[in-house]
């Protein structure tokens, strides 16, 4: 199976949601793809103060995802600022065509620039299936913090969605490649260009195989790259160097700290 991923790395007027999704409409239905993903915060900016621009779950920028789905055919994905139960979310939707809509609420925050003060982590990973594809989804800062998106034997691509300042370049370069290393799988991450009033940002979007290998990169640009994963050639990799038989156990508690375990292996 293929799959066909758009990563779209986009600027954005600071706090200027409608004038936003409406610029980003041709932009999302413009690539041939399946899947289609969006920087985080895309239609804001990132936020530190969230209650200027949080909407709730069924607010304008969800709405606008599902609509974008189901008129150009594709899943859509990219993070937005949530209002729930008193609590602000950096919550990643990703929305299929039939209108389906499951997220996932970052769980690291960021907290050197102030986001662990305002937002609510989230508790869970989400892994979601499509098109025969099992995709794990990211938020920027969670990249730093391997053992939360440690590959399980749960999924076969991640989708991560950013807002990464540009003196941090090299970081998001290298550790895109080694998630996708270390967990032996495809890597989708979209990061935005332009500036805001907190800082600038570089793009370096990029999607990446399982070995590490740069299949498509935006640079620094606004525009958006495409390429296509391959199931098939990801299974024969695997099977031929299979790292993933060695990795440590664990598990993972409740507070997102890990546990070795000792009475199995993977």
């Amino acid at each position: 199976m293929k799959l066909k991923t758009a990563l779209c790395q986009v600027d954005m007027e600071w706090e200027r949601t409608a004038g936003n999704l409406a610029r980003l409409e041709a932009i999302v239905a413009a690539p041939d793809a399946d899947v289609v993903v969006l920087p985080e915060m895309f239609a804001t900016g990132f936020k530190l103060r969230p209650s200027v621009v949080a909407e709730p779950t069924d607010g304008l920028v969800a709405t606008t995802m599902r609509r974008w789905a189901e008129r150009y055919d594709r899943a859509v994905a990219g993070s937005v600022v949530i209002a729930e139960g008193g609590e602000y979310r950096n919550r990643m939707f990703f929305v299929e065509p039939s209108g389906a809509t499951r997220w996932y609420d970052k769980r690291h925050l960021f907290r050197p620039g102030g986001e662990a003060r305002d937002y609510t982590p989230g508790d869970r990973r989400m892994v979601v299936e499509y098109k025969g594809w099992r995709l794990l989804l990211l938020v920027c800062y969670d990249l730093r913090f391997p053992v939360w998106s440690r590959n399980r034997g749960d999924y076969d691509a991640i989708l991560c969605c950013a807002s990464w300042a540009d003196d941090r370049r090299e970081a998001w370069r290298t550790l895109i490649r080694a998630r996708a290393i270390e967990n032996q799988c495809y890597m989708a991450a979209v990061n935005r260009v332009g500036t805001d009033p907190d800082g600038a940002y570089a793009g370096d979007s990029a999607l990446i195989d399982f070995a590490g290998a740069t299949i498509a990169d935006a640079g620094e640009a606004e525009r958006t790259i495409v390429a296509e994963f391959d199931s098939e050639t990801l299974a024969a990799y695997r099977q031929r160097f299979p790292a993933w038989m060695d990795a440590d156990a664990f598990e993972l508690k409740q507070s997102g700290s890990a546990t070795p375990r000792r009475d199995r292996t993977e």
